[in-house]
């Protein structure tokens, strides 16, 4: 794994805050996300990906605070977080109003959003710098995940105006955890890294 300046992390959040498309590292692979406020950039998103609109796109926030503020928050979520964030737990609960000011194409038919703190240093930058960040795989539906440049700029091909993050070759781990909060407690929606 290459360390990633603090230069290029600025780089990558001014893109941000321009309207821009930025692929980076998390935790598992490459990520490909834009402010999750910014309604042309998420649709941009969802164009590279040529994933279906009703198919919401997950998020990464910068705290505990700031999924608060977007999810309703339980004594279950509350545990959850307290153990696993940040890290590759997915948590999906209701959308708060705040949260369903949020872009189309972030909150969920059935109201919910699906959010998580990463412990991936420049994903957790990015977060922490401009907001809540959409963050879903870089890779077209059905695809693999990107691990590496070579495969990132494979499935990008000639999009300039997506900015890359280089953090060179990721470890190949599973993807984040994905539990929906209930009222009873939580049930597990896809097995990945965190163990719940």
């Amino acid at each position: 794994m290459i360390l990633v300046s603090p230069t290029e992390i600025q780089r990558a959040v001014l893109h941000l805050q321009q309207g821009g498309v930025v692929v980076y590292p998390t935790e598992s692979s490459y990520g490909i996300g834009c402010m999750a406020s910014n309604a042309a950039a998420v649709v941009r998103v969802f164009a590279l990906k040529q994933r279906p609109l009703e198919k919401t796109l997950p998020l990464i926030v910068g705290s505990i605070d700031e999924a608060k503020r977007l999810i309703a928050w339980s004594p279950v979520a509350e545990k959850l977080a307290q153990e696993h964030w940040p890290g590759p737990l997915t948590i999906v609960a209701p959308a708060t109003a705040e949260g369903k000011k949020l872009a189309p194409g972030i909150v969920a038919t059935d109201g919910t959003i699906a959010l998580r703190v990463s412990s991936h240093p420049v994903a957790h930058a990015l977060a922490e710098a401009v907001g809540p960040i959409v963050s879903t795989s870089a890779n077209s539906g059905g695809a693999p995940a990107c691990f590496d440049m070579s495969s990132v700029q494979s499935w990008l091909g000639k999009a300039e105006d997506v900015m890359v993050v280089d953090a060179g070759t990721l470890s190949h781990d599973l993807p984040s955890t994905l539990v929906r909060i209930t009222t009873t407690g939580y049930e597990i929606l896809r097995k990945g890294q965190a163990v719940v």
